[in-house]
């Protein structure tokens, strides 16, 4: 498995895992989610795999066929208003493939993002948890981290 950031010919694939992931929360939460709807169309994902403040990242096969993705953005912010602002990276998605599941593919992702926020000289990772998404907690806990409400913090200084 190699993990890089994702080109256009990834798009059909991750828009494919997105409608995974948008099923899953379907069979949740079907009073809130649409079934086989999907979060980005072709002519948005090509855009944003234009914009380096919101890199993707996708793990492939050797076949080169994307098993899994990682959705993130740079972000600025203080700890207070009195101190300076510091870079993190915000990981808004990060999804396997169903089929692929078991292969820590999820760690793996995971672990590449940390190390390219250390080159983007990042204070901390910022992981998206929707509440309720048991794998995801699940995953988290098994990376070490405590579920805090929606979002969890691994301060990068600290690995």
């Amino acid at each position: 498995m190699i993990i890089r950031k994702a080109k256009e010919k990834d798009i059909p694939r991750i828009i494919e895992l997105l409608g995974q992931v948008l099923q899953i929360h379907a069979d949740i939460r079907p009073d809130i989610f649409i079934p086989d709807t999907t979060k980005y169309t072709v002519e948005e994902l090509t855009e944003l795999l234009k914009n380096e403040e919101k890199p993707i990242y996708v793990a492939v096969n050797e076949s080169d066929v994307c098993v899994g993705y990682a959705f993130c953005q740079l972000q600025k912010q203080p700890f207070s208003n009195n101190m300076v602002q510091f870079k993190s990276l915000f990981i808004d998605d990060l999804c396997v493939d169903q089929q692929a599941r078991g292969q820590h593919i999820g760690e793996s992702l995971f672990e590449h993002v940390k190390k390219e926020a250390r080159k983007m000289h990042c204070y901390e990772v910022t992981l998206n948890v929707w509440s309720g998404n048991t794998s995801a907690e699940k995953f988290y806990e098994k990376m070490g981290m405590k579920t805090k409400e929606r979002q969890m913090e691994y301060i990068l200084d600290n690995l």
